[in-house]
């Protein structure tokens, strides 16, 4: 049975964003304090763009609107994988991590593209 959405807190993809939100805000956590206002700093906005984006799209009036704001958080998606890519590299979080933040990008970058499709 599909749930009711009222609102963007409704949407599941909204959900599985803020629950990533939490994990990358607990990975970087442990980053050197030099990145505070840097990586660290990059990485969080990326992250908090995604469900935000979503947020906003839905409560447009119309779905053209809600799918360039999709497409935003398909953007932020691509900049918070690379900004992981690089902290790995640094060796500030490990490669299993990597994988693991890496898995859930992954799920919300087809929840956004199948959000996108239906709106065309």
């Amino acid at each position: 049975m599909a749930r009711e959405v009222k609102s963007y807190k409704d949407l599941i993809v909204w959900e599985k964003a803020i629950e990533m939100v939490l994990e990358i805000y607990k990975i970087v956590s442990i980053f050197p304090s030099e990145e505070r206002y840097a990586l660290t700093s990059q990485i969080r906005r990326s992250a908090v763009s995604v469900p935000s984006n979503i947020a906003e799209g839905h409560s447009r009036q119309h779905s053209s609107e809600f799918r360039q704001f999709i497409y935003i958080a398909l953007g932020s998606l691509a900049e918070l994988d690379t900004q992981l890519i690089i902290a790995e590299k640094l060796q500030y979080i490990r490669e299993e991590e990597l994988m693991l933040i890496t898995e859930r990008i992954v799920e919300l970058r087809k929840m956004l593209f199948t959000i996108g499709e239906k709106l065309c």
